[in-house]
């Protein structure tokens, strides 16, 4: 197998240009989901003390386990006689967030090393196209899939930092202790990976592209090459 050449040269063509496009989204997806940090506060009050309110928070962020994500007073202090650590928010969205970011991640490598470092095996070859239609192929339920999954990870995720904590909250239902919602980060970000999931539907309009470049597109090519190599058709009997 030929070594590892870089090429910017298939950028200029279709079937180049749209990796390109899928590489960024890429990019973007992965890096707005895997970077995401947050937290959410609550407001907590101690009967009769109403107006001595002090916040309590839980910091979350990705892989998005907030089963893990414990609350913490100001300066370590029991608000209301409570250990606010031993209480966590509730879910874990990992298996979601995590399959999202890793697709992320490998589309992003078999973008760049396939479409720069290997032009000249992709052009030489009879096999790579196919595997890389097929590829296409399976990427592109597979992209459809883990955004799905993610979608509607981020939309739990969204239930479970924000007002139903309040109701959620063991202490928050106890005697003597007053909770009100505060605030939680805003997931913008968290919003745009999902865009740029769904934008992967490149993947569906790029395997036009590839299947052009495979020998199901134009299988008489070879017969037509062998016969312009100046090998006589053989003559009947």
């Amino acid at each position: 197998m030929s070594s590892f050449q870089l090429n910017l040269n298939p950028r200029k063509e279709p079937l180049g240009f749209i990796k390109v496009l899928k590489w960024t989204a890429s990019v973007f997806a992965f890096a707005t989901c895997g970077g995401f940090k947050g937290k959410t506060e609550i407001q907590v009050a101690c009967h009769p003390e109403v107006s001595d309110n002090k916040t309590i928070t839980a910091t979350f962020g990705y892989q998005f386990r907030l089963n893990e994500a414990s609350f913490q007073a100001p300066q370590g202090v029991n608000m209301c006689d409570v250990d606010w650590k031993i209480h966590v928010l509730i879910g874990d969205y990992s298996s979601s967030a995590q399959f999202y970011v890793t697709f992320a991640v490998f589309v992003f490598l078999y973008c760049m090393l396939l479409y720069v470092g290997y032009t000249n095996l992709y052009c030489d070859s009879r096999k790579l196209p196919m595997v890389d239609f097929v590829v296409t192929l399976v990427a592109t339920f597979l992209w459809l899939v883990s955004t799905s999954a993610w979608d509607k990870a981020l939309t739990d995720i969204k239930t479970a930092t924000g007002h139903n904590i309040v109701q959620e909250l063991l202490p928050c239902n106890q005697q003597g202790v007053i909770c009100h919602f505060g605030s939680v980060t805003t997931m913008g970000s968290l919003n745009v990976s999902v865009i740029f999931g769904f934008l992967k539907i490149l993947w569906g309009g790029n395997a036009w592209f590839v299947y052009k470049e495979t020998s199901l597109h134009s299988p008489s090519n070879t017969s037509t090459s062998h016969s312009q190599g100046g090998i006589p058709s053989p003559t009947g009997i």
